[in-house]
């Protein structure tokens, strides 16, 4: 039987805050071959059969467009199950119910707010007799009020241990869509590590302050000795001021606080149904003395495989290199999202976009992301818009150039790094219908022109009061109008469509392009026109490029547009000096200047913490921000030279770009088609190159081409 035969069940009366607990006793009374559950909610649940937790999976069901698609989990319980059973499930808000986003209010807020909590499940139990049994949601459960009194993404969890569940009274059915049903596509979210304090502070403020030494997404689990009535309760933060004070003001008005009242005892408990963005919490209130072996931060993620690594000689390098893959730990969780910790942590596309490339080296991403856009298609709009975030939270924001365009770039990176074309087959029409929209909309034909953008989001360059660069909107909109266009047309030939007239709008877009935008004006300007094939003459352009940077002092002036691709540019095109000079820049703007500061994950903005130590402000000062952490695949790609010439790897290039401030650099990368290494390291006799390829591969060194079979090679 499948779990839509089973009917969705909700609570009899409105219980505020309270998260409910629904319960169902059944006896089974023969030897069991096998029992298996079906699962899901209308937010987010942990299911117990006979208080032994189901699974390993927090936050289920995760977070999908829920009006379209509902993700059903799984389990086998046959070792759960006795001759008497009590299976319960408690519900949080999670996703689905939370007010997000936290600083906006809106008609869809409201709705999705105001929503009921809902089960559905299907135990199915088959015994060793040959027959079977199920046990289903429907009038035979009960509900009461859990010991969770409140649970919600961004104001945190409020818990109390002496409630035990009782007064249990009837569900009622609820009239929701079993059609939106789905098996599970994303990675579990799981515990993935378990993160030590590093030390108990006591602040200039007096206030006592546990650092975990990390940045980390997830959850701080305690264990204390207690009175019954004692109240645990703490906030979280990711920095502490210049003078060494708690802060939190940049978590806006999530509240992100934790409330326990304890029971008799010794006992150990961490948030059931939310997560925090987080590297310090401040204890507002602990009963005795506050000991380090008291708290673990418990990290919580989509548990998607390790397949990338970067080491070198450079400890602020592999700091750098570390703080990347923490961000990308802290924001993928279920939804690739820009923060973990403030009123936001929602699927920004452009953030998706500029970093997946990335993403897909560190981990293996391809589940992850083919889930994401799936909920993509199911939220585009008529138009064939697409949404600022997806789940699209936000149906009222319009589509901006860049974000929208994740559409097209993001399947097409999934097939790059992974070599299924099914993922193309899967997206290809809702990439022709983001291409459409422009068309549609543009008051310019073959440009993209008159039409709200996020510009080069946190440019360098931009003018005082905006947060947009400098570089001009119409170009940049125009430029990924023709990139997008470019990326129907290759995925269309690939599937066997007719895209002709793809074809020829990529033409007329280029050359209207050529045309309207003879000049280039910005840092990012002259990257896109390279990056996408539209300068005329990409040397002299990349070489303009070149003297502009160092004219502005050797310095990035690019924002979330320009930034990811600058570094490419320059080292595709002879100055694979001045790109290592960006890289290894401890000044601010840099990449290592925020690890000088203490960085443990990426920052939203170069100087989150300003050479004073003052902040850049209140108002959107993320420190575990992913995307300028794009960087990582230039070191991948150019600094350890590790290339696909095939998608997937099929067949690879590698043609590493040493530099001599850096003794020693290694890449290493599992494939589809096996684990490549690229490293090389300084000696007294030049350069030594080490190179690792399970595939036929074209090694470039020193600008010598060398074929070569699947081997071990060293230069």
């Amino acid at each position: 039987m499948d779990i839509k035969t089973s009917a969705w069940i909700t609570v009899s009366q409105d219980t505020g805050d309270i998260c409910p607990v629904f319960r169902r006793q059944f006896a089974t009374g023969k030897a069991i071959d096998k029992a298996e559950l079906q699962i899901t909610v209308l937010g987010v649940y942990k299911a117990e059969i006979n208080d032994q937790r189901v699974g390993d999976f927090v936050l289920a069901p995760g977070w999908t467009s829920y009006d379209h698609r509902l993700q059903v989990q799984t389990y086998d319980v046959t070792a759960l199950l006795q001759k008497e059973n009590d299976l319960r499930v408690t519900v949080g808000r999670g996703w689905f119910r939370s007010p997000m986003p936290g600083w906006m209010d809106s008609a869809d807020k409201r709705r999705r707010y105001a929503q009921p909590c809902g089960l559905i499940a299907l135990l199915r139990i088959c015994y060793a007799d040959g027959t079977e049994e199920t046990v289903q949601t429907d009038e035979n459960w009960q509900w009461a009020e859990s010991p969770v009194r409140f649970s919600e993404i961004y104001d945190g969890e409020r818990a109390d241990a002496r409630i035990v569940p009782e007064n249990w009274q009837p569900v009622k059915p609820l009239d929701w869509s079993r059609d939106i049903l789905i098996p599970q596509e994303g990675e579990a979210i799981r515990e993935t590590e378990r993160v030590a304090v590093r030390q108990i502070l006591r602040t200039p403020a007096g206030e006592i302050v546990i650092d975990f030494g990390q940045e980390v997404t997830g959850y701080v689990e305690f264990t204390v000795d207690a009175r019954a009535a004692d109240k645990v309760s703490f906030t979280h933060a990711e920095v502490l001021d210049k003078d060494g004070n708690f802060y939190n003001e940049n978590y806006r008005s999530a509240k992100a606080l934790v409330e326990y009242t304890c029971r008799e005892g010794k006992q150990t408990w961490h948030p059931q149904l939310t997560f925090f963005g987080f590297r310090y919490i401040k204890l507002l209130s602990w009963p005795g003395e506050a000991r380090p072996e008291s708290f673990t931060a418990i990290v919580v993620h989509s548990d998607m495989k390790r397949t990338g690594w970067l080491k070198s000689g450079n400890a602020e390098l592999n700091q750098l290199f570390s703080n990347i893959l923490w961000g990308q730990r802290g924001n993928f969780l279920d939804v690739p999202t820009d923060c973990p910790q403030r009123d936001e942590r929602l699927g920004w596309t452009g953030d998706a976009e500029v970093f997946i490339k990335t993403a897909s080296y560190l981990f293996d991403t391809e589940r992850f992301f083919k889930k994401w856009l799936h909920d993509m298609t199911a939220d585009q709009r008529e138009s064939g818009e697409i949404g600022q975030v997806i789940p699209d939270v936000m149906p009222e924001g319009e589509s901006s150039a860049a974000w929208g365009d994740a559409a097209t770039i993001c399947p097409w990176q999934v097939y790059q790094t992974y070599g299924d074309a099914s993922v193309l087959e899967d997206q290809f029409e809702c990439m022709r219908k983001w291409v459409d929209f422009i068309t549609g909309v543009t008051t310019t034909s073959n440009l993209w022109t008159d039409h709200f953008h996020f510009g080069d989001w946190l440019g360098l360059d931009a003018p005082d009061g905006s947060y947009k660069g400098s570089s001009r909107e119409d170009f940049i909109a125009s430029a990924f109008y023709a990139y997008s266009t470019a990326l129907v047309v290759k995925a269309g030939k690939l599937l066997g469509k007719d895209v002709c007239a793809y074809e020829k709008l990529h033409g007329d877009i280029v050359a209207a392009f050529r045309k309207t935008f003879p000049e280039y004006k910005t840092q990012t300007e002259h990257v896109l026109a390279v990056h996408f094939e539209l300068a005329e003459n990409p040397q002299k352009t990349a070489d303009a490029l070149a003297e502009m940077v160092k004219s502005d002092g050797v310095q990035l002036r690019t924002g979330f547009v320009g930034t990811p691709y600058i570094l490419h540019v320059l080292s595709n095109y002879g100055h694979a000096d001045l790109a290592w000079s960006l890289l290894l820049r401890r000044e601010y703007p840099g990449w290592l200047y925020s690890v000088a500061k203490g960085a443990t994950t990426l920052w939203e903005h170069w100087d989150n913490i300003k050479p004073d130590g003052s902040f850049w402000s209140d108002d959107m000062n993320s420190f575990n921000h992913y995307a300028y952490g794009a960087v990582g695949d230039w070191v991948f790609n150019v600094a350890c030279g590790i290339q696909p010439l095939e998608p997937g790897f099929a067949r690879a290039r590698i043609a590493p770009h040493p530099d001599s401030r850096l003794h020693n650099l290694s890449g290493t990368l599992d494939t589809a088609h096996g684990r490549i290494r690229s490293a090389w390291k300084h000696t007294e006799d030049g350069v030594r190159y080490e190179i690792d390829t399970p595939v036929a591969a074209e090694i470039v060194i020193n600008g010598k081409i060398y074929a070569v079979e699947p081997g071990s090679y060293i230069f």
